[in-house]
Formats: C-alpha cells, sequence, structure tokens
C-alpha cells in the first residue's frame, strides 16, 4: 500500500514508546522495537479470550484481564502469561489446536483453540473477584488464536477505501497517542486532587514526543524514516473511549476520575460527539520495517 506525503512536513516528533498487546485486554509489552506488518506491530492482538459461546471478552466484563501479564520467551517462540495468584501459563506462537469460529464486535471470525489448559487457566483466574474472592456462577472461558488466512478489514469508510486488515484489535491496526495529550489529562486530575494516571490506561501501540497536545488528531500521515526505508502510518480515526482507562492496570479496581476527566474535553462531532483520546491509524507504507523508539515522525497537518 502507498499513501502520498507531505513533501514539507509541518511537525516533527519521535517514538517514545512502543506497546504490542499479544492477548487483547491483557497488559501490554513495551518494546524498544517492533516490526511493523499489515495488521499493526507483530503479533500484537493475535490471542482473544472468549466466552463458551465464542463471544470476545474484555476488561469490559472481566477487569481482571488487566493483571494477565504476557512475554515473549525463547527468542519470540513462546508467550509466557503470568496473572496473581497463578502458575505461569506457556503457550507456543506456531501451536494452535482446533479451528473456533468467533465474534469480536459485529465480525464472526475464524481462529484457532490454543487448547484446554489455557481455558481451564483462564477460567480460574477469572472466576475471583477484584478482591481475589471466589465468585458465584463464574463463566467459563476459552483462550483462542486468531487466523492469518483470514482478512478482517478495517472500516473502509474511514479508511478511505484502503483495504486495512487488523487482528483482534477493536477495529484499526494501531492505536497512535501523543505523550502531551496524557500530560494535560494529568494536569486536570491533579487539579481535582487525583493522582495522575500512566500511558499504560489508554493501551496504545505508539507513543510521540514532541506533539503540541493532540496533535496527533490533527496531522497525518506520518512519515517514519526506518533502516529498511520510509515506513507511514495514517491516522484514520479518533478513538472513542470506553470505561476501560478508569480501571487501575496494576490493581484491575476501577474509579471514575479519568473518565470524568475526559469528560471536561470537547466532544468528537467526527464520531457522533463521543469522548476520544488518541488516533487510530492504518499501514499505508512500510511493511515488514522495524519501528524503533527514538526514531524521527513527521508529518503535516490536515485540513479535513
Amino acid at each position: 500500500m502507498n499513501a502520498p506525503v507531505s513533501e514539507s512536513a509541518q511537525v516533527e516528533a519521535r517514538i517514545a514508546q512502543l506497546f504490542v498487546y499479544p492477548v487483547k485486554s491483557c497488559a501490554g509489552i513495551a518494546l524498544s522495537e517492533a516490526v511493523l506488518t499489515e495488521t499493526g506491530l507483530d503479533l500484537d492482538r493475535a490471542w482473544m479470550v472468549v466466552d463458551d459461546e465464542g463471544e470476545f471478552v474484555t476488561q469490559r466484563e472481566e477487569p481482571r484481564l488487566a493483571l494477565v501479564k504476557p512475554a515473549f520467551r525463547r527468542d519470540g517462540t513462546e508467550l509466557e502469561l503470568r496473572a496473581p495468584g497463578m502458575l505461569a501459563l506457556h503457550l507456543r506462537v506456531d501451536t494452535v489446536e482446533a479451528p473456533y469460529r468467533v465474534r469480536v464486535w459485529n465480525d464472526v471470525v475464524p481462529a484457532y483453540d490454543m487448547g484446554d489448559i489455557a481455558a481451564q487457566w483462564f477460567t480460574d483466574f477469572l472466576a475471583l473477584t477484584v478482591e481475589g474472592l471466589p465468585r458465584a456462577g463464574a463463566p467459563r472461558y476459552r483462550l483462542v488464536r486468531f487466523d492469518p488466512e483470514h482478512q478482517r478489514l478495517s472500516s473502509l469508510q474511514w479508511t478511505g477505501g484502503i483495504k486495512a486488515p487488523n487482528q483482534f484489535s477493536d477495529g484499526y491496526p494501531l492505536l497512535v497517542l501523543g505523550q502531551s495529550a496524557l500530560d494535560g489529562l494529568n494536569e486536570k486530575l491533579r487539579a481535582g486532587g487525583h493522582a495522575p494516571v500512566d500511558i499504560r490506561r489508554f493501551r496504545p501501540n505508539v507513543v510521540l514526543a514532541g506533539l503540541e497536545a493532540h496533535d496527533e488528531d490533527r496531522v497525518g500521515p506520518l512519515q517514519i524514516d526506518t533502516t529498511e526505508g520510509q515506513a507511514v502510518l495514517t491516522p484514520v480515526k479518533p478513538c472513542p473511549r470506553c470505561p476501560i482507562p478508569d480501571i487501575d492496570p496494576d490493581t484491575a479496581r476501577s474509579s471514575p476520575e479519568v473518565g470524568d476527566a475526559l469528560r471536561t474535553y470537547p466532544r468528537d462531532a467526527r464520531v457522533d460527539a463521543a469522548l476520544t483520546f488518541g488516533m487510530n491509524a492504518i499501514v499505508t507504507a512500510g511493511v515488514d520495517h522495524v519501528l524503533r523508539v527514538g526514531q524521527t515522525v513527521r508529518a503535516s497537518y490536515r485540513f479535513d
């Protein structure tokens, strides 16, 4: 895919942080570098927890997913999952079991079940309350892997007709957020007598430093000079916010102050007056290039 880029960039920033979230709605992994694929950063949202009917499960239903911490081991061939009170779960990256059909939002897609051990691990961990107490009638869960042969496309309306595949993300390959946007939100929290929060609440893939507050909403395409050549990430849709930013990633407890602070911002007319924070983006150039913390990002202001 190719996208037109500006000859004279008006904005310059740098990649401050990179995050990949191997299991949808579980904790992320901070990386110093990541391979860019058509579906975003390599192995981002490649796995997902589902209920016994194949419906996707997130922190909206199960806040304790925030406490599940993934890590890649053995040269990236193994995914290790750890959670409080649980033995580590080890999954081979290249191994799946039976085919499965699952739903993520309005999309029914093919996937692969990861087996009974992984299913029991998530069922046992999520059978407890946030306080760690047994929960009566807790549902059973399974872990699934996205079928890489399937193309789940982002909304063509928002991508301008560009076919942008993604895996189990909410709808787009990447989420881009400026550090200055978080800094501004934390100023509001402090002014209200609340503790500041870190970037993990908002689950970005690419965090940019050096932008003015919320410039990520107004610029694009994002041109990144990698060792392999130029990569281009094109912001396409503001990210509407659900209650997940209210969940503390260290405790899985929810409190309303982050959402309350977001509600002091103007509503975004581009997405039916939703509360937005960050930009969903697609990959329009640079598949197989390596993004690295510290790389320079250039862009121009859009005039939509």
